[in-house]
């Protein structure tokens, strides 16, 4: 087992014997870097599995995989005795041009790194190790502003931080995060003014203890950094740190750095600057952690070589699966994969590939490039580890890999900045088809260059008889995937996330059809890859209640009956007065596409303009089954948000409607279909990154169903009196208590119940001391007019009885008990009522299920309501 030290043993058994032996009371944490892809600190070509970055997992769409592989990791660094995972990266990739991480992140999605991050988390825990979330509060989105001197800044506001880079942050915190690294960027904004996050209070215990609720052990990044050392020096740094509240300061390189920091951490106990309360917060908080992953049975007697050599062939399986799962085929314009079909056997096949450094975050392959740049001889471990092979061995396994797949020669060369030579033109136009391999081409701008320029060549090709010829062309990109994921006049374009061996056995595979390509580019990098300029501009009209109404009907059922089958619709039970409210206070335009000979239509766009919180909705948009992909979506949706912008006072628009209750927003649980929606949406102009989950959830068999235990005897102790009214004459206080929730339809939904006391009511939560209001829901039953507006309430198929937008007011502590104490009393209202099935109609989707699940309700439909700034819609056209 290759450790730091080179040998074949890890050095960190001799340092938990050594604590053992000093009296120390529990064992050493002992963490290390190993996020796969380029970045690993441990190494063997035996008994330790490469598997992709995190970016090449997201590529795979699967998070079994994600969890599986993190899993595994963890496994073999704990075979290993260590118990502590750096990891997983839970930045948001929203600067990706100008940044250090690259594929080390899951991508650009806040809600795909919020799942991916939970998912290794998950994994990493199943094997026993302790988890730290990095880099908080985002490596995301920095900005280089000079030298190294200068440090890398954020200059998003807390606002912005809050919508997106905190959201991986907040759901793993939710989930048992174990630790979270604070980075050492700069924070500048508005009302913010950080020179080193790890070194804030603001930062570290107002933002992440208080806002975040993050009661784990806080890590700062390491504070050896030159930008760091130089302003502030590393004992001052220390004492900073700990006083901002960071329990573990981070020393990474330097033994003269270690002691200057306990130093400094003596001085500050000295001169009570750290005071004692405060290092026991941090102890506490450690040994906390500690007691989770580790204890001296384990420390003392890791299973090593014996474990990893059980493991080796599950895991050698695992690699594999996750390696060809994540090779993504952006674009093959011209079918040129595999090139068997295009390469006769004797062809030639040109690979440029070029000059690169080792993978560059691996600390063995940091150390081997200081040994050989210090004149030593190559170490004979260099070979034997793909994960700190240089990149110029990697390629040059990678020809003979190509080599090894065909009987025609495989010409091999590389590039430099010095660009295209004569031998390149040379080897260029003798062989049949070119691979070129560029690695982070954003930040090596030859590797641009050399490809746009081989590219050129390419197109200009003719034939002995003077016919032009396009000489068939692949670039792979084998770290970002961004190198050319915008460049349409690249035709035939392969991303592979990581250049390792096993990374590249995949790529073979995949140029040799051994296997298609399953990988998807990971977050907005897809979306962002607008759809080919429409041809076709549908003749959009105004819906016409009396013209359009029963072609509506008909449209509805052939999408229902176009669904996927095992798949349920979330119109399987609407109909065309489903979409009509006929409110005052809402101002509604629907429009279709149509046949004018026939009067069928092909698509049927709802909108709605809610005068309360000038929010503009498209609640749906759905085209006939046999007539997708001609453009009527693209149509329809132009001339909605056309007139939605047109609206006096429109603030925002929204995705999604809770007035009708069709579409709650984008559908999510249809697999694959919830991949490829995002995708439309976001190339017409929806930042789909901003999205809140929210469902609709059913509860069924009322009738033999009872409270939880402990339930009633917890809502009585809340400290607040329920009741059940009907009719406008409680209006004014109802109406009152929900402008404390800004969320769309909510008034209309409540003036709406509070008209029609035969069949709706409001339970409402009052303080007993003074009666004023802090909790209502609506409650209705199937001959309401709200169940119009609901149809899943009519697909149940049974008696049911409906609960609807519950508001809680901010002020309230308890929010869940009182959000289940609501529903509860609605509950057994409809089960009076004789009602045998519950409908909550709009929830959010991504709070903590375990109250509602014990009540008894199930999640029915999950969406994406989308919402955004009208101010800074671009219309896209069609």
């Amino acid at each position: 087992m290759a450790g730091s030290n080179g040998t074949l043993d890890p050095v960190w058994d001799d340092m938990d014997r050594t604590a053992y032996e000093a009296g120390h009371p529990v064992p050493l944490l002992i963490g290390l870097d190993q996020e796969n892809g380029g970045v690993n600190s441990l190494f063997d070509e035996i008994y330790i599995r490469q598997y992709p970055s995190a970016m090449g997992l997201a590529a795979t769409g699967s998070k079994d995989i994600a969890y599986e592989v993190a899993k595994a990791t963890a496994e073999e660094i704990a075979a290993c005795g260590l118990n502590l995972m750096m990891g997983p990266c839970l930045d948001v990739l929203t600067n990706a041009r100008n940044q250090p991480l690259g594929v080390r992140t899951t991508g650009d999605d806040p809600q795909e790194v919020s799942a991916f991050g939970i998912a290794f988390m998950k994994g990493y825990k199943e094997a026993g190790v302790s988890t730290m979330g990095k880099h908080f509060p985002s490596y995301g989105s920095l900005e280089f502003l000079g030298s190294a001197l200068d440090v890398p800044t954020i200059t998003e506001s807390l606002e912005s931080l809050s919508l997106n880079a905190l959201v991986p942050f907040r759901n793993a915190i939710r989930e048992g995060l174990d630790s979270i690294m604070v980075g050492g960027c700069a924070m500048s904004s508005a009302g913010l003014n950080v020179m080193h996050a790890c070194l804030s209070e603001q930062v570290v215990n107002d933002l992440l203890r208080n806002d975040l609720h993050f009661d784990g052990v806080v890590i700062s990044d390491c504070l050896e950094m030159e930008a760091l050392s130089h302003n502030i020096g590393v004992g001052g740094g220390t004492v900073m740190a700990i006083n901002a509240g960071c329990d573990i300061v981070l020393l990474c390189r330097s033994f003269q750095h270690q002691q200057e920091a306990i130093s400094g951490f003596k001085l500050g106990l000295e001169n009570a600057m750290i005071t004692k309360e405060r290092i026991k917060q941090s102890l506490h908080r450690v040994l906390n952690m500690k007691a989770k992953c580790t204890s001296w049975e384990r420390a003392l007697n890791p299973p090593g070589v014996s474990l990893l050599s059980n493991l080796q062939p599950s895991h050698t399986t695992l690699s594999t699966k996750a390696y060809n799962s994540s090779i993504t085929v952006v674009r093959d314009k011209n079918r040129l994969l595999p090139l068997t079909n295009i390469m006769e056997p004797e062809d030639e096949l040109l690979l440029l590939t070029p000059l690169v450094k080792p993978l560059v975050a691996s600390a063995a392959a940091r150390a081997l490039s200081e040994q050989a740049s210090n004149g030593s001889p190559e170490p004979a471990v260099w070979d034997r580890s793909a994960s700190v092979m240089s990149g110029e061995r990697v390629f040059r396994e990678l020809g003979r890999s190509l080599a090894r797949q065909r009987s025609g020669r495989v010409l091999h060369t590389s590039y430099t900045a010095n660009g295209v030579r004569p031998q390149h033109e040379n080897l260029i136009n003798r062989a049949s088809a070119i691979i070129i391999v560029t690695a982070d081409a954003n930040r090596n701008l030859y590797q641009h260059g050399f490809t746009k320029h081989v590219s050129m060549i390419c197109n200009m090709q003719y034939t002995s008889s003077g016919e032009k010829r396009e000489k068939p062309l692949v670039v792979v990109a084998v770290s970002s995937p961004y190198d050319f994921a915008m460049d349409q006049s690249i035709g035939t374009y392969i991303c592979t996330y990581d250049f390792t061996e096993t990374a590249l056995m995949s790529l073979v595979k995949v140029l040799y059809g051994d296997f298609t390509a399953a990988g998807a580019l990971p977050g907005s990098i897809s979306q962002s890859q607008k759809l080919s300029q429409s041809k076709q501009h549908w003749l959009v009209e105004s819906f016409n209640e009396e013209r359009d109404a029963n072609g509506l009907d008909v449209l509805i059922k052939a999408v229902v009956d176009g669904n996927t089958p095992g798949l349920h619709s979330e119109l399987a039970s609407a109909t065309s007065n489903s979409f009509l409210l006929h409110n005052p206070d809402i101002l509604e335009s629907h429009y279709v596409v149509r046949n004018s000979s026939t009067q069928a239509l092909y698509g049927f766009c709802a909108t709605y303009f809610f005068k309360t919180t000038g929010t503009g909705v498209m609640s749906a948009i759905f085209v006939d089954p046999s007539r997708r992909k001609l453009s009527i979506g693209h149509s329809l949706h132009n001339r909605a948000i056309r007139t939605l912008m047109q609206r006096e006072g429109v603030k925002r628009f929204q995705l999604g409607s809770r007035l009708p209750s069709i579409y709650l927003g984008i559908p999510t649980g249809h697999g694959g279909e919830r991949k490829r929606l995002r995708s439309w949406f976001a190339a017409l102009g929806w930042n789909t990154a901003l999205s809140r989950a929210v469902c609709s959830m059913v509860a069924r068999n009322l009738s033999t169903w009872t409270p939880p235990d402990g339930m009633a005897k917890s809502l009585q102790s809340a400290g607040v009196d329920f009741d059940l009214v009907y009719g406008w004459d409680y209006a004014g206080p109802v109406l009152d208590h929900i402008k404390t929730n800004h969320r769309q339809g909510l008034a209309e939904v409540y003036k709406m119940a509070l008209a029609d006391a035969s069949a709706c009511g409001i339970i409402r939560a009052k303080r007993p001391e003074d009666g004023s209001l802090v909790g209502t829901v609506v409650l209705y039953n199937m001959s309401s007019q709200l169940a119009e507006f609901v149809p899943s309430m009519k697909d149940i198929g049974e008696l049911a009885g409906g609960i609807s937008s519950p508001v809680i007011s901010p002020s309230v502590g308890e929010y869940s008990t009182l959000l289940q104490g609501l529903i509860l009393l609605g509950m057994r209202q409809i089960k009076q009522q004789g009602c045998n099935v519950c409908v909550l109609d709009y929830m959010d989707g991504d709070g903590n299920f375990d109250g509602l699940s014990a009540m008894g309700f199930n999640v029915l439909h999950n969406f994406e309501e989308v919402s955004c700034d009208a101010a800074t819609w671009t219309m896209v056209p069609s």
